[in-house]
């Protein structure tokens, strides 16, 4: 039956990739003869044209992060496997593969400027600084919650913390041969890609040990690893997105797509069978409804605001023709779907009694990567191990995609347009994570939880209502252009109800805590920029 699951929905996102991705294409008329941003506007810095590949690699990996495997194992857990499956596959093919393919070429239509910026322009100035306001503070959550996951993937496995700092080096090496050196992307890669392999061997023969960790700095190994990682953010922020940002992506993009073809026939042929029911119940003690939670636990792997900061923020810059689009913005989506499917799958072939049902998330898919390699040979510890790396990797360039996008939006809003002031925007924009993740938060009983546990759900409704907001300002652009707007608003009639009726239900339970005060200025300026368009709208309607 995990075969069938599996099975179906590669059908579907295959059939969804020709079919649906081709529809998009006619209706915004994609073109090759229209030169892109980063060739009009090349700076060297952020405007750089990249291969195909490359920039697949880049866009894949910064907008998968941890969302499509955390997302479906928490939803899987509360709500059984089925609503999760229906929600990623619809998701993905007509709501999550449409927002990001819809922002990539509507940045690039308005030379590779952001959502904001074009909001700006079909909608209002206010709508402008409003969308730059609610932007930045939602990947305020994203950097918080992705980089305290990362430091505990790092303290549960030291040898996944010297893989990915051994990982840095290579990615840096990779730049310097095409960029430098001009040796082919072919060339560089034979000899780049088999080494980011032998480096999950080599961590784990030269872990990190906690012990060491705690002889550099401090007493608690989780906060010393998140310092470590927003130094990290803060130097791949300011570098030339040549010199880490674009190699390493695409090199962390074998890493995920190695997991995601691992998982994919580890299933086929484990002989796995699914024992999780395949529905639970309709409110989780924890969780909440179904309706509307369902739709915001499950953010990245169906649909997700962050991917349009991506595809207008970075990618847009980097697009060397428009035919690039659709692998690049649409596919990547589609293979995140199947990212989604394989995670549920891993609590979907567990029994319901399971002490591996408590566990977090990134042990349950750790765990489970191990089962699937396990398959060809490959020890249960090793594969465990390159699970957890795979899960860090699709992590950690989420986690300098964010920063980089926030240090735009900054100077974006201050008109801080020399890149000298890079530095400085940089550090504004790590503050208020660097203060979160310092942070101690306990559950209603006092416990002490985990910063990315608590600020989960707030994070995938904000992040769901980015896309709702998304849809909102490209159905205003179609609109002014005399463009059809149905493919995008229907998505954006289901995102923003969802999402506003996810939020207001967990302002009642934060309530007056920071979590809950950031959520209400969110909800806040939502509702602004939904009046603004309907301004914008009653102009070009006439009523």
């Amino acid at each position: 039956m995990l075969i069938v699951v599996l099975l179906s929905a590669f059908v579907l996102f295959l059939i969804a990739y020709f079919v649906y991705g081709r529809f998009l294409e006619k209706r915004y008329d994609v073109d090759d003869n229209n030169p892109t941003p980063s060739h009009t506007d090349y700076d060297g810095i952020d405007r750089v044209p990249a291969h195909k590949a490359i920039l697949l690699g880049h866009h894949f990996s910064s907008i998968a992060g941890a969302g499509p495997v955390v997302g479906p194992i928490i939803a899987a857990i509360a709500f059984g496997w089925f609503p999760v499956l229906l929600w990623i596959i619809i998701g993905t093919i007509f709501i999550g593969g449409v927002h990001d393919f819809s922002a990539l070429i509507a940045s690039i239509r308005n030379k590779a400027r952001s959502i904001a910026e074009i909001a700006k322009e079909y909608m209002s100035p206010l709508a402008y600084k409003l969308f730059l306001i609610f932007i930045w503070l939602t990947i305020v959550y994203v950097i918080t919650v992705f980089t305290d996951l990362t430091a505990a993937t790092f303290v549960e496995d030291g040898g996944v913390a010297t893989s990915s700092i051994m990982f840095m080096a290579l990615a840096v090496g990779f730049g310097l041969f095409v960029y430098r050196l001009k040796l082919s992307v072919l060339w560089s890669s034979l000899f780049f890609v088999p080494l980011v392999f032998v480096c999950v061997w080599l961590g784990q023969k030269m872990p990190i040990s906690t012990d060491k960790i705690l002889a550099i700095v401090g007493s608690n190994p989780a906060k010393t690893w998140s310092l470590l990682l927003i130094s990290y953010c803060f130097a791949a922020s300011v570098m030339p997105v040549w010199i880490l940002l674009q190699p390493r992506d695409y090199l962390s993009s074998f890493l995920l797509y190695a997991s995601v073809i691992g998982g994919f026939l580890g299933i086929l042929f484990g002989g796995f069978s699914i024992a999780y029911p395949a529905f639970t119940v309709w409110a989780d003690p924890q969780l909440g409804s179904l309706f509307p939670i369902l739709f915001i636990t499950v953010a990245c792997g169906a649909c997700s605001g962050f991917h349009a900061i991506v595809a207008s923020g970075t990618s847009s810059k980097q697009l060397n023709k428009e035919s690039d689009a659709k692998p690049i913005a649409y596919g990547a989506m589609l293979i995140e779907g199947i990212v989604a499917v394989i995670s549920l799958i891993t609590v979907a072939m567990i029994a319901k009694d399971d002490p591996l049902i408590t566990k977090a998330p990134l042990v349950i898919y750790g765990t489970a990567m191990g089962k699937f390699l396990s398959v060809f040979g490959i020890s249960q510890k090793l594969g465990y191990s390159f699970g957890l790396l795979a899960l860090s990797t699709f992590i950690l360039t989420t986690l300098d995609t964010a920063t980089r996008l926030n240090r735009y939006i900054f100077e974006e809003f201050f008109g801080l347009n020399d890149t000298r002031w890079r530095g400085l925007s940089t550090i504004a924009t790590l503050i208020l994570p660097t203060i979160f993740v310092l942070m101690s938060f306990k559950d209603p009983s006092g416990k002490l939880i985990p910063a990315w546990k608590i600020i989960w759900p707030v994070f995938g409704a904000t992040n769901q209502l980015l896309a709702g907001l998304v849809l909102l300002v490209i159905f205003v652009w179609l609109s002014k252009n005399g463009k059809k707007t149905f493919f995008v608003l229907v998505p954006m009639v289901f995102m923003s109800v969802m999402t506003i009726w996810s939020l207001i239900l967990l302002l009642k339970q934060y309530r007056f805590s920071v979590v809950g005060i950031i959520a209400a200025i969110l909800l806040f300026l939502a509702f602004i920029l939904i009046f603004e368009a309907f301004r914008a709208m009653r102009k070009i309607l006439h009523f």
